[in-house]
């Protein structure tokens, strides 16, 4: 098998979530991060847009998302590409 990259999406459950807070645990809780940051919605919303390694299971994608929505502070989680790394 080899390894993936991953770029994620991470919604905060509203504007008043400190996301610096939720990037620190969503370091402590998920391994292989690369890259994170914050990215503007609208509103006063921001989003997390993280780029992480991970390995190329089946079925890594869902196993991701159900890790990144266990972390207090997330609304949604969801990958927005996924690439075999060569």
């Amino acid at each position: 098998m080899g390894e993936v990259v991953v770029i994620m999406k991470i919604m905060p459950e509203s504007p008043e979530v400190d996301l610096v807070k939720l990037q620190a645990d969503i370091r402590a809780a998920v391994t292989g991060i690369e890259d994170m940051k914050v990215e503007p919605i609208g509103f006063g919303l921001s989003a997390i847009k993280i780029a992480m390694i991970t390995e190329d299971d089946e079925g890594a994608g869902d196993k991701i998302e159900a890790l990144f929505s266990q972390i207090p502070g997330i609304d949604r989680a969801e990958i927005e590409s996924l690439n075999r790394l060569l």
